[in-house]
């Protein structure tokens, strides 16, 4: 019912029967009317007030009147009081219960005032009210305005309510200024003017907080999911290292399709210290594996040149065809504007020809430029494959092709010296396992392995030799065939003075790394190569030689310009 009494006072008009009320002592009720700042009506059988005072509209059942226009000042449309007056002023009207009846205050008079509403309100003050006003009596008042949740009340004519909900302290704020008389009595003990404000209670600001605790998790917890779904997704985890893992990641990086996430392991695995005396050849497989693929990736490059270059010739060739296109068309303008058949077209029509005209030779001029572009590019481009086919270019291609022949057997020369260092790493590890084991079976094969590690070791040895002498014939051959060519400028000439004195200085040799470093402090823009290959240029000058063995295996540059005017 009091869910009942809310939606009512919250609602509009329902019936628009009118109050009436027969006056039996017309003095006495003026005198009432008087006392409490109304004005008096005389006329028995009359209305208690005008129908601008009046409710239009009042439901008996409910015991309220009806017609209060629903305005909560914190949520427009849901509350009883309107917003704050900008133009009309809200015009209060008579209250009926069954055991009161409230008297709006005097429309001239100031509105009533109230603190700052705490944040969570759901608690209101209400003070003024009559001394014989009992609890019963207020919650009958209060809970048209909605759910009460509890009443406090006080004997000094005050109380504390707490409604069910927010909006239901607006309602209840609406009835502040009202006189309140209970039933017909005049005694002073029976009236009073109610003051309602919005109450401080720690409960409602304690609910509000959890409100707000909540809120702010549903936030974050939306945020969370928003940055979840936006975040890239996280690398897969890489493997630990194992011989089995490495045993299956050799054979992805030969696989092409696996070989992307393969090297990605092996990288990661490289940075992480993985490398040791045990595992270095089996990195050294995957690494040689990784190189390999490098082959691969200049054909995939070659392919897609070789379709960029037929894509372009399918585009020369296209546009060729729009061009004489273009011609056709402007040779038939051309023609239409002939005399011959000038003379028959109407002026509009010889009109939208020339522009026509004129349209279609612009075009055809854009098209031909864009072609001629290509054609000169292509006979750029041929014009350098000429320049190639110079002596002096055949020359650079033929000592670019020898270089990186010496280069590729430098580099299978480290990489046989590198793998004869882990053997020779192995049979160290195979000696100290040696000497702390007794003699057994296992020995003996261990001993077996190690002759059979230092007759590999032997093997490698001969090899690493055939191909260092090998590398020294190459470069021989390569000084023989370059040494017609001579001095190309005066800073050559001057380099091989200084490097003459260097060596003549240094009668066992200096290795290209320390004459590079002295020749530095002179010019700093010289490269170590280009001094390499300057003295590979003049083998009657300058000789190579191989001292050491093995880990120490070191390269020296020796004068022997002098032992070459001796044998002369």
């Amino acid at each position: 019912m009091m869910a009942a009494a809310a939606d009512g006072l919250g609602s509009l008009a329902i019936d628009t029967t009118q109050l009436n009320m027969s006056v039996t002592d017309p003095t006495a009720w003026a005198t009432a009317m008087n006392n409490l700042g109304m004005v008096p009506v005389g006329l028995p059988g009359q209305q208690l007030v005008s129908d601008s005072i009046c409710v239009p509209g009042f439901d008996p059942g409910l015991n309220i009147m009806t017609g209060i226009t629903p305005i909560n000042p914190m949520i427009p449309g849901l509350g009883l009081v309107p917003p704050p007056p900008t133009e009309v002023a809200v015009v209060k009207e008579i209250i009926h219960c069954k055991s009161c009846t409230l008297f709006p205050q005097n429309p001239n008079l100031p509105p009533p005032s109230t603190r700052e509403r705490p944040p969570g309100c759901k608690t209101v003050f209400v003070g003024g009210l009559p001394e014989n006003a009992t609890e019963e009596i207020i919650q009958e008042v209060f809970e048209q305005c909605g759910d009460i949740t509890a009443i406090r009340k006080s004997k000094k004519n005050f109380c504390h309510i707490r409604f069910a909900e927010e909006f239901m302290v607006d309602k209840a704020i609406y009835l502040s200024g009202y006189r309140m008389r209970l039933g017909s009595s005049t005694d002073k003990k029976d009236s009073g003017r109610l003051h309602v404000d919005f109450a401080q209670a720690r409960d409602d600001f304690y609910e509000w907080e959890c409100k707000q605790r909540m809120r702010a998790r549903e936030e974050r917890h939306r945020r969370k999911l928003e940055e979840d779904r936006l975040r890239p997704p996280s690398p897969p985890p890489i493997m630990h290292y194992s011989e089995h893992e490495a045993a299956l990641l050799a054979e992805k990086l030969k696989d092409d399709s696996k070989f992307s996430e393969a090297i990605t392991v092996l990288l990661s695995w490289i940075e992480r210290g993985e490398v040791n005396r045990r595992s270095a050849n089996q990195f050294y497989s995957m690494v040689q594996s990784a190189n390999s693929h490098v082959r691969r990736l200049m054909n995939e490059k070659a392919t897609h040149e070789q379709e960029m270059e037929e894509a372009k010739e399918n585009f020369k060739n296209a546009l060729t065809g729009i061009l004489t296109q273009f011609e056709q068309i402007v040779a038939v303008f051309n023609a239409s504007t002939r005399q011959k058949a000038w003379d028959h077209f109407s002026k509009a029509q010889r009109k939208n020809i020339d522009i026509w005209r004129k349209h279609s030779e612009e075009l055809r001029n854009a098209q031909s430029e864009q072609l001629m572009g290509i054609r000169r590019e292509e006979e750029m481009e041929m014009s350098d494959d000429e320049n190639c086919d110079s002596p002096t270019k055949k020359m650079r291609v033929d000592e670019s092709a020898l270089a990186a022949q010496a280069y590729a057997l430098k580099e299978e020369n480290d990489s046989l010296r590198w793998q004869l260092d882990a053997y020779r790493n192995e049979v160290e590890l195979l000696k100290q396992e040696k000497e702390q084991l007794f003699r057994t079976e296992e020995n003996l094969t261990k001993d077996q392995q190690v002759q059979f590690l230092q007759q590999t070791m032997q093997g490698m040895q001969q090899e690493i030799n055939v191909l260092t002498v090998a590398l020294v014939n190459q470069d021989r051959e390569n000084n023989i065939e370059k040494r017609s060519q001579g001095l190309k400028s005066e800073k050559e000439a001057l380099l091989i003075g200084i490097i003459s004195t260097f060596l003549h200085v240094h009668p066992f040799g200096a290795n290209i790394e320390y004459l590079w470093s002295y020749m530095q402090q002179l010019d700093s823009k010289i490269s170590a190569n280009e001094i390499e290959m300057l003295l590979m240029r003049l083998p009657r000058m300058f000789k190579q030689e191989f001292t050491g063995v093995g880990a120490t295996l070191e390269k020296r540059w020796k004068l022997c310009a002098f032992e070459g005017i001796k044998t002369t």
